[in-house]
């Protein structure tokens, strides 16, 4: 899949392409909709399947004070638009200026002149040009006007009759329902990080972790442990390995900590060197709240049935605390391709 981020990177020679527009914060159930219907026209049209996205998100810079977590970074947006099937994106920068694009000029400049739009797939919430003051109703007379095929879809809902969206996922997260979130993703709900060096106090206890921390995560669960899986790169390849871990988020109010972290516990491993190292981590279930015990013979005790309980959800062998003399970060880990 090719990634533009400005119009001379979009090849020429290109013709009646078919753009579909939005954020994909996420690229829940209700895109993949309308993901789907944008390949399929583009095959029946032998032509490109171009997904325009934005980034920064539209509301952090429009209201910088606000507080909101992605719930996917551009990376994994990216790479889920490529597994829909999408041909190319196009990374808009979106600024102020930008936005005081009229809805006519962003019809005729970017999708039709950029972007050499012959059709256009949106869903019928569709928002677009200054104040938002562009919408389906208005696509549609324009498209009729420029000879443009403009497909609108029907919002999706669960059989509940509950919109999919963004906002229904960080609710969910807001909750500790990632089983919740993965119904409305269609898969479990990732963040994404660099390895931090932390107090270490995991190593000595039997359970290392690599730590992330930040603002820079995406949309964090509430606090809490779960069951879930890291997600590391392969060197060298664009192939992943999924380690089964044992996840904790929260300040550590066992030792009075002040910081909010997100610690994965690799299942019985201590040979894995991860500082530095840009991590994913998948939340697969909630297993308890995040609380301080009598002692640490107590926590202890939690862990190791926190173990148990997150090997049997992810099916994986049940393993215990690892020898802290054992523990090798330090040593690069050499996966086996």
């Amino acid at each position: 899949m090719e990634i533009w981020k400005h119009p001379s990177d979009v090849p020429s020679d290109l013709a009646n392409t078919v753009v579909t527009i939005g954020i994909f914060d996420g690229v829940h159930r209700g895109h993949h909709a309308i993901l789907a219907k944008t390949v399929a026209v583009a095959q029946e049209k032998h032509s490109y399947a171009i997904a325009l996205t934005f980034d920064p998100h539209p509301r952090l810079v429009h209201n910088p004070d606000e507080k909101l977590n992605l719930v996917s970074s551009l990376e994994d947006r990216i790479q889920r638009l490529e597994s829909a099937g999408i041909d190319a994106v196009y990374v808009q920068h979106y600024d102020l200026s930008y936005a005081e694009l009229s809805p006519n000029d962003f019809i005729q400049h970017q999708l039709i002149d950029e972007l050499h739009a012959g059709s256009v797939v949106v869903g019928e919430d569709v928002r677009f040009g200054q104040h938002n003051s562009g919408d389906g109703v208005f696509l549609l007379h324009e498209g009729t006007r420029l000879g443009l095929d403009v497909y609108l879809i029907d919002d999706l809902c669960d059989d509940d009759g509950r919109r999919w969206s963004s906002t229904w996922v960080r609710e969910l997260l807001s909750k500790g329902d990632v089983g919740g979130a993965a119904h409305v993703l269609g898969r479990p709900h990732r963040i994404r990080g660099i390895v931090q060096h932390g107090f270490k106090r995991g190593r000595e206890l039997g359970f290392p972790t690599a730590n992330l921390t930040g603002n820079n995560l995406g949309e964090v669960p509430v606090e809490g442990v779960y069951a879930g899986w890291l997600v590391q790169k392969v060197p060298g390849t664009d192939a992943n390995v999924y380690l089964p871990a044992a996840i904790s988020v929260g300040d550590n109010p066992q030792f009075d900590g002040k910081q909010r972290t997100v610690e994965a516990h690799v299942l019985g491993r201590s040979d894995l060197d991860l500082y530095g190292e840009e991590i994913a981590v998948d939340f697969i279930e909630w297993l308890r709240p995040m609380v301080k015990f009598d002692s640490v013979d107590s926590l202890l005790h939690q862990m190791d049935e926190d173990l148990r309980r997150s090997a049997e959800i992810l099916g994986v062998p049940v393993a215990k605390r690892v020898d802290p003399k054992s523990v090798t970060a330090g040593i690069n880990l050499h996966l086996p391709r």
